[in-house]
This record gives structure tokens, sequence and C-alpha cells, in this order.
């Protein structure tokens, strides 16, 4: 009895912890560099310990405006979950770019789920809210373009060519997949 008591109460305060890390946690530790983890926004990537290098990024990327034109029409039928280690200098560089594709898209924020994942061992690509399960989050950034909450692609660390460009080509593959299905079912 005693043993199944100490057992919720372990369950129960896990609960309680996993709660309390909301959207923008920040882990803070004396002599290390902050990271976030969990569900973030763009808000909390400009704050005091993310700003210099998100800014200077998303300030100097120039986004192709004829791909950005491509994307507009159609951009809000998908939904993006980003994964990113704002530790990572991959994440550094690629999210502020895609954030301002976003932007310039007029891309709604509702569609956007940004996921900060811990780096440290034990807690090594996770979240606190388990976001990433399921998904097989190897490498950050990841961005995962969703339709009719099915996944149609991704980009994994780096684009292949730019990212408006392969996030217009996941698109295109999925809108050309679906006429072709479509076509043969006539």
């Amino acid at each position: 009895m005693k043993a199944t008591l100490t057992l919720l109460f372990c369950i129960s305060f896990g609960m309680l912890i996993a709660q309390s890390i909301s959207l923008n946690s920040e882990i803070t530790t004396p002599g290390e560099t902050p990271y976030l983890v969990g569900k973030i926004d763009k808000n909390r990537l400009t704050g005091p310990n993310y700003k210099s290098w998100f800014n200077s990024t998303y300030n100097s990327y120039q986004p192709d405006n004829t791909i950005l034109a491509s994307l507009s029409p159609n951009i809000n039928q998908y939904k993006i979950q980003i994964f990113i280690g704002t530790w990572c200098v991959d994440s550094r560089r690629e999210v502020p770019r895609f954030i301002k594709i976003l932007e310039n898209s007029k891309f709604s924020k509702n569609q956007l789920e940004i996921i900060a994942l811990d780096y440290k061992p034990g807690r090594y690509k996770k979240s606190p809210g388990q976001e990433e399960k399921g998904l097989n989050i190897l490498r950050v950034p990841t961005f995962i373009i969703f339709k009719n909450n099915s996944e149609i692609g991704r980009i994994i660390e780096r684009p292949t060519e730019t990212l408006e460009k392969d996030l217009l080509n996941i698109i295109l593959k999925f809108q050309n997949n679906t006429q072709l299905f479509s076509s043969k079912q006539n």
C-alpha cells in the first residue's frame, strides 16, 4: 500500500512539473547558457537571451519574392511544426529565416507550432510535453509540413536548395500527388 501511494505521488508530482513548464519555458543553470524547452513563440526568440542571433539572421535574410508569391495563396491550408534547439547552430541559422518566409507569405501564426528541445543527457532532443514523440526527430531544426493532420514533407537541418524553394516543392509535390490520385480514381 505504501509503495502504491509513493508511486501515485511520484506520478502526480511529475505531471505537476510537466504542467508547470508552459509556453516559452527557459532552463537556466548557473554558469551555463540558458536555453528554451517546450512550446515557444517568436516573442521568446526575440527576447534577451536569443535576440542577438535571431534578429541578425532574420533581418539579413532576403527570401525569394517570386517563390513567396507562389506560396502565399495556399500556404494557410497547411500546418507546420518546427523542432528547434536554441543551443544548435543550424537552428540558429535556419529558424529565423523560415519564420521570415512564413511571415512574408502571410502564414497564419495559428497554423505554426514551435517546439524547443532539450540537449541534456537523458532529455536529449526531447520536450517536456513530448511533442516530438513518434515523429522521429533526429536532427534540429526539423520543419514538418502537415495537411489534414498528415505529414506531407519535412526539411531537416538545412534546405536542399533554399528554405522557401524546399517548402514550395513539398507543397507542389503534395498537390501533384493529390491531383494524380484524384484522376486515377475517375
